[in-house]
């Protein structure tokens, strides 16, 4: 079985030192700890564990914000995460419409005793209570929803909490796989149009309806509150839409997704700050998405190592295998040797193995040679050997036999078949290959690899020389009868 392709491409995290200082310098974090800080045993607070309005001028001048309505909201929107990360102990009031109290919690203890990912986890946690918000209604007028008896008409919202969930999830994924795309190279800020039509226009659309438009055109407004809610967390570097686009309160102009307009930056850009890679990325894993990151594969076995990166990017598959060995306790030789191990095989996934065996076998320095040299012998891994010690220029390495020749020449383009490489790439392997031996095609055929016929007919396909792609068809041909299939 050739090894299962992520999801997702690696994501290169920052350290967990680092990560948790950003999430320590998070606005609304900072926020939250000072109040929590700040509160004693004469703070009171509400049965929903709110700290009562006539407190709140307190603690927004203990936060340094204006004595106004806007710097209540800061001051209880900090709260109300202290509370909900566990940097607050919220003592419910004993009697109704009686105050409670707080003390402080375990958690605040945490953010200077504990260990970074004592940290991360408290910060995560905010992250998930943000989100909860960032997803709630949309509340014009309360009122409106309370009947006569005092019960509230949740039906009356027209909302789904979970649909509003995955829907932000959703642009978070995306612009988590933006933020990757191209091996890094989209570490850029996102127009927030083009975000928001990632989640509305069908892939095989081509010019938007108007309803998709204006479904656009939605979502970006929605989009652009929340992400100006979760900027404080640390998430996202958020520029919110230019207010004097607005055509009318809670709309953007359909020019947005159109792309009409010269600078698109006014309709909002977002970007993933380090902290919010690693915060989408800890939110994926947990609904089972399979969400690689560079040196999650350090410590576990070759064969684990090798299946893991087949399908990485070259330059994090590099990282990892740096990784790894810089983690490998007992020396190059027993690190090369359980790379050349964990290489054998003749299950599909064999060849890009090797080739991969063959890669992390040159980090791995010259101190590996008494491993490599020591499968000199080996069908599978001797046409590698020799590569590697030809490589380093090395003395007395043996020619190899011509059915080696022709093994490895199989191997060596079945596992660039598998890793989806690019095209010019491709062919001018199997060409340079395939030119090194006279008569190659009246040879290889012969070859007992299991994927000679299907590598032969690659060949055919992509050769550039018409009469080479014929012989290699027909080798394919004869491969394919010799093999019974």
């Amino acid at each position: 079985m050739s090894a299962e392709r992520p999801s997702l491409p690696p994501v290169r995290l920052n350290s967990e030192a680092e990560l948790a200082r950003d999430a320590l310098a998070a606005p609304l974090f900072v926020r939250a700890v000072r109040l929590a800080r700040w509160a004693g045993p004469d703070t009171r607070v509400g049965a929903g564990g709110e700290l009562v309005e006539a407190q709140l001028p307190a603690a927004a001048e203990h936060l340094g914000l204006p004595a106004d309505d806007d710097g209540a909201a800061y001051a209880s929107e900090a709260w109300r995460l202290a509370v909900d990360t566990g940097l607050l102990d919220v003592t419910d009031p004993e009697e109704e419409d009686a105050e409670g109290t707080v003390s402080a919690g375990e958690n605040l203890g945490l953010l200077t005793g504990g260990s970074p990912q004592d940290v991360l986890s408290i910060w995560l946690d905010g992250l998930d209570a943000v989100h909860a918000d960032a997803t709630a209604p949309v509340l014009d007028d309360f009122t409106d929803l309370v009947g006569e008896d005092g019960s509230i008409d949740f039906d009356a919202l027209d909302w789904d909490p979970e649909a509003e969930a995955e829907f932000l999830d959703g642009v978070l994924g995306n612009l988590y796989l933006l933020t990757l795309a191209d091996n890094g190279a989209g570490e850029g800020p996102v127009p927030l149009p083009a975000l928001a039509a990632s989640m509305i226009v069908p892939d095989d659309m081509g010019e938007p309806t108007d309803d998709i438009l204006e479904q656009v055109s939605e979502a970006m407004m929605r989009l652009d509150d929340q992400f100006r809610l979760l900027e404080p967390i640390g998430i996202v570097e958020y520029r919110p839409v230019d207010e004097a686009l607005m055509v009318e309160e809670g709309e953007a102009p359909v020019d947005a997704v159109g792309g009409d307009e010269d600078d698109v930056t006014r309709y909002g850009m977002v970007k993933l700050t380090p902290l919010g890679l690693y915060g989408v990325r800890a939110r994926m894993l947990e609904a089972g998405v399979d969400a690689p990151a560079v040196g999650d594969l350090a410590g576990k076995g070759a064969d684990a190592l090798l299946d893991g990166i087949a399908h990485y990017p070259e330059s994090a598959a590099r990282a990892e295998v740096k990784h790894w060995l810089a983690g490998y306790a007992d020396g190059a030789v027993s690190a090369a040797a359980e790379l050349l191990t964990a290489a054998r095989g003749t299950d599909e996934g064999g060849p890009l193995r090797r080739l991969h065996c063959q890669q992390a076998l040159a980090l791995a320095g010259p101190e590996a040679e008494p491993a490599v040299r020591a499968v000199l012998g080996d069908r599978e891994l001797g046409g590698l050997a020799r590569v590697w010690l030809a490589e380093r220029g090395a003395a007395d390495v043996p020619a190899p036999p011509e059915d080696m020749i022709f093994w490895l020449a199989i191997d060596t383009i079945a596992a660039h078949l598998d890793a989806d490489g690019e095209l010019d790439e491709l062919q001018g392997l199997i060409e340079g290959l395939s030119a090194q031996h006279s008569g190659f095609f009246d040879e290889v055929w012969r070859v007992d690899h299991p994927a000679t016929a299907d590598v032969l007919e690659a060949m055919g396909r992509l050769h550039s020389d018409k009469k080479a792609a014929k012989d290699a068809r027909k080798a394919a041909f004869k491969a394919r009868s010799r093999a019974g299939r």
